[in-house]
């Protein structure tokens, strides 16, 4: 289960260098890049919240 942890972890590492590119296109007033960063964001803060109950039911699980 650790690796699954660590999968997640690193898909979110490739989420974030992706969203760079559109976000510094963004600041400098592309607007599709706009829309694709906050696209992004949004996954972002999806899979985020995925990988913190993954490790919440990681420690209730090795305390149990």
């Amino acid at each position: 289960m650790a690796s699954n942890i660590l999968d997640q972890w690193n898909e979110i590492k490739t989420l974030v260098e992706s969203l760079d590119l559109d976000v510094v296109k963004n600041a400098s007033g592309n607007a599709s890049a706009g829309v694709r960063a906050r696209r992004g964001l949004r996954l972002l803060k999806s899979k985020s919240s995925e990988l913190v109950k993954k490790t919440i039911e990681e420690e209730k699980a090795r305390k149990g």
